[in-house]
């Protein structure tokens, strides 16, 4: 297939202009909140919604599972130099026009997994019927805030429209009905992205981009721009990532992250690193996915 590099620019240019006069009529929490999708995610900024194909995308956007060929499987791992740490894990399956997925994250402060106290999980389904597909997740949170164990329900609804391998359009409204349950809350967030590929993603080469905006409530719009590129020959290389975005006054994180990922065939093996206002300096992420 031919691909019009300069023709796809063009596209994403006019994707900008209208993210960007959306969020300039914008004004501006919670830890699970804050965390990107996928360690590939967290290398460009935090950038999810439009990252389809990956069984992460349960976390910020369920359609985003609607591509995946048959299975994907993913997990991730962050350690904070507080000594707090996060895993996740996801799976997701897909059954001609159906897909399901599953998601599942700790928390732990002391850094150990296997006493987390702070739990999330969530279950997706998705619909897709030609290049669009819908999708709804819902999950459940566990926090112990001051010795006090407290909990929360909520829903989210994803749509995705993906061109084949070029382009896609994702979008999700998160943590609906997110003050149900005993004593936890789940802010809402609202989120729309544009991902192009400009070179053939089955050739040697890959270079991408992505542009999305993020509407927390409550809090400030961010706009978050990044871009993925490297070589792959005979299925092996090396692809590299940078974000950068707005920065979120919920944070104390940097506004650019970067990462880069190791490419052996269906298996990828990706990193990611975000500065830290001291004393938290900087923390690192690593992921593993798996789409055979």
């Amino acid at each position: 297939m031919a691909y019009d590099v300069s023709g796809r620019f063009l596209a994403t240019l006019l994707c900008n202009v209208v993210l960007v006069s959306s969020l300039a009529s914008q004004s501006g929490a919670g830890a699970w909140a804050s965390l990107p999708a996928s360690t590939r995610a967290a290398g460009l900024g935090g950038a999810g919604a439009a990252l389809v194909g990956d069984a992460g995308a349960v976390f910020a956007n369920p359609a985003g599972i609607a591509t995946i060929r048959h299975l994907s499987v993913e997990g991730g791992y962050q350690h904070f130099s507080d000594g707090s740490a996060v895993g996740s894990g996801a799976l997701a399956l897909r059954a001609g026009r159906l897909s399901w997925g599953f998601g599942a994250a700790a928390r732990d402060t002391a850094g150990a997994l296997v006493r987390a106290t702070d739990l999330l999980g969530l279950t997706s389904l998705v619909f897709r019927t030609s290049l669009f597909a819908l999708g709804t997740s819902v999950k459940y949170v566990r926090e112990t805030l001051a010795g006090t164990t407290v909990d929360a329900w909520a829903g989210d609804v994803g749509v995705a429209i993906a061109v084949f391998d070029l382009m896609a359009f994702g979008a999700s409204v998160q943590n609906i009905g997110g003050d149900l349950g005993g004593g936890a809350r789940l802010p809402r967030s609202t989120r729309a992205g544009f991902t192009m590929n400009y070179v053939d993603p089955q050739g040697s080469y890959r270079l991408l981009t992505t542009l999305e905006g993020q509407w927390p409530s409550p809090g400030s719009a961010l706009l978050i721009a990044g871009v993925e590129g490297g070589v792959v020959a005979h299925g092996v290389g090396l692809v590299g990532r940078l974000g950068c975005g707005g920065r979120s006054p919920s944070t104390a994180a940097s506004p650019c992250s970067y990462g880069a990922g190791l490419e052996l065939g269906r298996l990828h093996l990706d990193y990611a690193y975000r500065m830290f206002d001291a004393p938290a300096r900087g923390t690192h992420r690593l992921g593993l996915r798996w789409t055979p």
